[in-house]
């Protein structure tokens, strides 16, 4: 199996590191990751400059990684470029969650999904972090138990995992949606200029059966997403409105 692995950390940070040792015991593993980190980028492109590669000269235990000047989703692209025939890419470990509504945004799920647009299985992972790094230590077990469930078949699939900080499951989920409160926190730099921080609180709390759920009770949540974002009953809603004469 050849597996891609990325992030949208950078290819300096530990949870790709953890993943790519994982990712070793199921087959063939290639990292190709963002020189400098890309959190938060989303599914953004590059196609106003060109793109470039580097041999990382960080160890990943024999294996060949590659640092790119670009986007999660361009070193998608430039991986499967130079690497014929990937199996799965694999994105993380995320240095935070991708929970909820936060997919929208999350570069490492959009490594995931760029993979998947190319025909080629993604799955994407992620863990909360506190005031210390996790411990990748504990999660390791429980990010093999997740890879043999999810690499077992070879159909085309999008997968989205969170672990929380000391794993006790595995649990399928659905994405929670709900409303957040979005806040601007003002601020001002060494030399008096000002600043903004933006973030985000959820206004309810997480539904049972739902990724936040299943992390805030100890769980791995696994869920199973698809690229096609048709809102299907408001869709055949509005065709049965349709008036005969406007068929």
């Amino acid at each position: 199996m050849k597996i891609l692995v990325t992030n949208d950390d950078g290819i300096y940070s530990p949870g790709i590191a953890a993943l790519a040792r994982v990712a070793k015991k199921f087959g063939e593993v290639k990292v190709v990751a963002p020189d400098v980190e890309q959190s938060s980028m989303g599914h953004a492109v590059t196609h106003s400059r060109p793109l470039s590669y580097k041999k990382s000269p960080i160890e990943f235990q024999d294996m060949e990684a590659y640092r790119v000047n670009g986007t999660p989703a361009d070193c998608v692209a430039m991986g499967t470029h130079l690497w014929k025939n990937v199996d799965v890419v694999l994105s993380g470990i995320n240095m935070g969650p991708n929970l909820g509504n936060s997919m929208w945004h999350s570069g490492t799920l959009a490594a995931a999904k760029q993979a998947v647009l190319f025909g080629v299985k993604g799955i994407a992972l992620s863990t909360p972090v506190g005031n210390t790094e996790p411990d990748f230590a504990i999660l390791e077990p429980f990010v093999e138990r997740t890879l043999e469930l999810l690499l077992q078949h070879d159909e085309l699939a999008l997968y989205n995992v969170n672990f929380p900080q000391d794993p006790q499951d595995l649990v399928w989920t659905r994405q929670s949606v709900r409303l957040y409160d979005g806040t601007i926190i003002p601020g001002t730099d060494p030399l008096g200029r000002k600043h903004y921080w933006f973030t985000v609180s959820p206004l309810e709390p997480a539904e049972q059966g739902t990724d936040r759920w299943a992390v805030e009770n100890g769980m791995v949540s696994i869920t199973p997403l698809r690229l096609d974002l048709t809102d299907e009953d408001t869709l055949q809603q509005k065709v049965a409105e349709r008036r005969p004469t406007d068929q």
